[in-house]
């Protein structure tokens, strides 16, 4: 239809435009679909580089414009002043307008958008809305970003100095430095997981619709160490909950399997960690935790809490646990060991190495810790912030 109506200089420019948007391949395909020979098309494209080059408008190339300037309907802004502002007003109800509009607490679609404009006397359409949005107020789509942390601590910055004087200062004495934390819990099935894999065309991974936890397989729960300076890690897979007892199991792991042979010699270790979960640094069941822990390793524990609120700058969520989510992408987790050997074979091309193992031991909740108990714990507080910062000696030695 087009042909009857455009030139055919207009003809070769357009279809030589249409093969340019395909990009490799497209002249081909727009000579196969339109009949015009590939060196009209080949010719044409050279034409457009130049009158790209010229910065000249392609529709001042074929006979004069059919339009004088200015002509044509009106935006519909200029016939209805208060279109913009209204939109506006419903887009951002507490700050551009009402908070008590109509729309503040519901889905703000286009559809939605222009329905509550045309009740306010605007005629307008869903379509006419987007275009209002993107190239009037220069909105787009978004999805919130995690950037807030919240009211920060008056000693945030002190306490992230404080624990990189300890750190450096542990490693020059060659004693090792671990970063701990527990990656989310994932449930045991034919689910699906996120991400993409390579498979053949058309044979996707079958697996199942809905992604219920089946309480006799029950769930992975994956407790890391991460050794800082040597790039190396170990992954202790729970099945039961993720208490302190559990960390502090899964510290005990380290040194037994991977530690212990790396420091021989070393008689102090440093413990880098959030301030809470499982780590909590209020935790009395922690404390016991880490106290069981050099009584049966003769270290001597140093913890160094990361303030409240700034969980992500601990080193194992994006040296260690962000690789792991990578190497497991669009894998179901069919069973416990599956996780054991996805998390086992994770590599990444400055080097990191880690070794897993599956804990099937119980870790009840609601363990209590008497006061008699939490005061007989060898423990010496640092002089600055002594809540975030302690040593927690093995028994047998003196403080």
């Amino acid at each position: 239809m087009l042909g009857t109506v455009l030139d055919e200089r207009a003809r070769r420019l357009w279809a030589s435009m249409e093969a340019e948007s395909l990009g490799w391949g497209g002249v081909s395909t727009v000579a196969e679909a339109t009949g015009i020979a590939r060196t009209t098309l080949h010719r044409g494209l050279a034409e457009l580089n130049q009158l790209k080059a010229s910065r000249r408008k392609l529709g001042t190339m074929v006979g004069q414009p059919l339009r004088r300037p200015g002509a044509g309907r009106k935006r519909l802004t200029a016939q209805d002043p208060t279109l913009l502002s209204d939109l506006e007003s419903l887009v951002e109800p507490m700050t551009r307008g009402d908070p008590m509009s109509p729309l503040r607490w519901t889905c703000k679609s286009t559809r939605k958008l222009a329905e509550e404009l045309c009740r306010k006397g605007h005629e307008v359409t869903w379509r006419t809305v987007a275009t209002l949005l993107t190239e009037d107020l220069e909105y787009s789509l978004q999805a919130p970003r995690k950037t807030v942390e919240g009211k920060q601590h008056p000693d945030r910055n002190a306490q992230f100095e404080y624990i990189n004087r300890r750190v450096l200062e542990f490693h020059r004495r060659g004693q090792p430095v671990i970063s701990v934390d527990t990656k989310k819990k994932e449930a045991i099935g034919n689910f699906q997981n996120r991400g993409r894999e390579w498979r053949p065309e058309g044979k996707p991974e079958r697996v199942d619709t809905h992604s219920f936890e089946d309480k006799k397989v029950g769930h992975a729960l994956p407790r890391g160490v991460y050794d800082i300076f040597r790039n190396e890690g170990w992954v202790t897979v729970g099945t039961d909950h993720d208490t302190s007892a559990f960390a502090a199991a899964s510290i005990r792991h380290w040194w037994q399997r991977m530690g212990k042979r790396t420091y021989a010699k070393a008689d102090s270790l440093l413990i880098t960690a959030d301030a809470g979960g499982s780590n909590d640094y209020r935790r009395r069941t922690w404390k016991l935790g880490l106290q069981e822990v050099a009584d049966k390793t003769g270290l001597k524990i140093t913890v160094c809490h990361f303030p409240p609120g700034t969980s992500k700058w601990n080193r194992i969520e994006h040296r260690m646990f962000c690789h792991i989510t990578e190497n497991w992408r669009a894998r179901p987790l069919t069973s416990h060991q599956v996780v054991v050997q996805l998390i086992a074979n994770t590599t990444t091309t400055k080097g990191l190495r880690i070794r897993a193992a599956l804990d099937t031991n119980e870790y009840p909740t609601g363990i209590e810790v008497p006061d008699e108990v939490l005061e007989s714990l060898s423990i010496r507080r640092a002089k600055f912030h002594g809540e975030w910062n302690y040593t927690v000696w093995p028994r047998a030695q003196k403080l």
